[in-house]
């Protein structure tokens, strides 16, 4: 058997092709022949094609209607037109037929090549440079990974990895093994990052994330975002979830955008940039990141981003609307309200609505209601799917092998925000006037190294961060914070303290311990530190049609 492949060529004049024939087999292809479309179909009946190349100028069968009766015998076979027409009507059929490409005659033995390496070898090319261009970079990720010393230089080391991950996703499985290690290490310098420095962003010299009174007037909004403070160690504070609305919505209001602001829980950066490939010919995109606040859980991180407030100050200002911990009630059950709080705080008179997402058919009532979105100047979406499908894949066996690894995670985000009436409502979007928001609470990672940690019946289940006033940990494994105050979480008692997992750690208790930490090992978990969990995007997207 030809080590490259196997061809099928059909031209009725074919003994003029004998000198291309001769080239491809010096190239290593088995070439067979055929003069009409009925000798090709009785080929392709007895043998497999790797890709067959077709005229479509033949007495007899033409070459689309062959092309068709040859889609019914091997329908996945790669075509190649190879004709002399130049008739745009002849190439519009050929495409809509599905052709793998479309060479004019006469042709020279490279265009055929080329065409070849395209449509049988282009996988493994493709796996080879990224192989390669990715071994030749691992030193320099290494050095910016190590040289890594500020938020800024995080969301750059995040992003490289990110952009690595996806390009060896379908590349060499030792690559993609090497690149686990370096993101591994990457999140364990993060995680020393953050405990050295995550105290320091709520100090008096960075930026207030806690101001609570409105503009002065004659003070826009916009005014109110303090230039970062670069005096102190490690590069001063980010943008972070209670500016979101303060630094970026607010300043699109002002300037009479109409804004559709789409939340995404538990959305991470790897499944936006895949997402991104669906809205790329309907939208352009500002990509931006901003750091969730800890813990990256959504009783803290959006509620922030709702209220414009850190979590203590929610509870002290609107205790009717924040809920502890060891509460009942569902956490997120509030935000409609908290978005009012910020816009009154401002002295502010925009009109938005909100909304949320929990299915299909609640997102089909929302498509079927987006003519309502031109009576507001801001409209909030909460889409919570990907959320839904973490907590199921740690609850259903099936579900997580269908979403084995990152990379099957994030396909099956992309299949799902492709088949959801959530599709629709963009390409309604597409051919509107709002300026689009695409955000998150937070991100999520695999965990799957078992801490053990003790605490009374009241502390709080998140595998990720536990607060009690009690708790046993080693307390090197963990980032913890004594003084909640410190980082503007509420305190339900003096004795309070918070512990965050960082890594791919995640916390266990030693009661039942092998049965917990079997059910719990290698699912998505959040609350804790990590670049996937606090390093989110922020997607402002204009319709292309602008």
């Amino acid at each position: 058997m030809a080590k490259n492949g196997t061809l099928l060529w059909v031209d009725d004049e074919i003994e003029l092709l004998r000198a291309h024939i001769l080239f491809l087999k010096g190239k290593d292809y088995e070439v067979d022949t055929a003069t009409n479309g009925r000798d090709a179909l009785d080929r392709c009946r007895e043998r497999s094609y790797d890709l067959i190349l077709l005229d479509e100028n033949m007495p007899g069968l033409t070459g689309l209607e062959t092309l068709t009766l040859i889609k019914e015998v091997q329908p996945t076979v790669p075509v190649v037109m190879v004709t002399k027409s130049e008739e745009e009507d002849i190439m519009n059929q050929a495409i809509g037929a599905k052709i793998a490409d479309y060479l004019i005659k006469p042709v020279n033995p490279n265009q055929i090549l080329l065409t070849l390496k395209k449509n049988i070898h282009k996988k493994d090319i493709i796996s080879e440079t990224v192989n390669t261009s990715y071994q030749q970079n691992m030193g320099r990720i290494a050095m910016q990974i190590n040289d890594a010393a500020t938020y800024e230089d995080w969301m750059e080391v995040y992003k490289n990895l990110v952009y690595w991950e996806l390009e060896l996703e379908h590349a060499d499985n030792n690559m993609s093994e090497m690149l686990r290690m370096q993101k591994a290490e990457a999140n364990n310098l993060f995680a020393k990052y953050i405990r050295r420095y995550y105290e320091e962003w709520f100090s008096p010299e960075a930026p207030s994330v806690l101001r609570t009174s409105p503009p002065l007037r004659g003070e826009s909004s916009a005014m109110t975002a303090k230039p970062l403070h670069r005096g102190r160690g490690g590069g001063g504070s980010p943008l972070m979830s209670p500016h979101l609305f303060r630094d970026r919505i607010f300043p699109l209001l002002d300037h009479k955008e109409k804004v559709v602001l789409i939340v995404f829980d538990n959305f991470r950066y790897d499944q936006w940039k895949v997402i991104s490939h669906e809205l790329s010919g309907e939208f352009s995109f500002d990509e931006e990141l901003y750091y969730s606040i800890l813990p990256t859980a959504t009783q803290y991180a959006r509620n922030a981003i709702f209220s414009g407030l850190m979590p203590n100050k929610i509870a002290e200002m609107f205790p009717e609307l924040w809920v502890d911990e060891d509460e009942e009630e569902g956490k997120n059950l509030n935000e409609a309200p908290l978005i009012q709080t910020q816009i009154d705080r401002y002295r502010r008179r925009d009109t938005f609505s909100y909304h949320k997402v929990n299915d299909a058919l609640g997102a089909e009532r929302l498509v079927s209601q987006y003519r309502q979105f031109e009576n507001n100047d801001l409209n909030v979406v909460v889409i919570n799917f990907i959320d839904l499908l973490s907590h199921a894949r740690t609850e259903s066996k099936t579900l997580r092998e269908l979403a084995a690894d990152e990379a099957a995670y994030r396909s099956v985000t992309a299949t799902w925000f492709r088949h959801s009436p959530i599709r629709e409502l963009f390409t309604l979007l597409a051919e509107s006037d709002y300026k689009v928001v695409i955000t998150t609470d937070h991100g999520s990672i695999r965990v799957n190294n078992p801490l053990k940690v003790v605490g009374d019946r009241n502390v709080n289940t998140n595998l990720r961060y536990k607060l009690g006033k009690n708790l046993s940990y080693n307390a090197r494994e963990v980032y913890e914070i004594k003084d909640p105050r410190k980082v503007f979480l509420p305190s339900p008692n003096v004795s309070t303290a918070y512990i965050f997992a960082w890594g791919d750690n995640f916390f266990a208790y030693p009661n039942n311990y092998n049965h917990y930490v079997s059910y719990y090992r290698d699912t998505f978990q959040h609350g804790g530190i990590s670049m996937e969990e606090m390093i989110v995007p922020f997607i402002t997207l204009t319709p292309k049609k602008r």
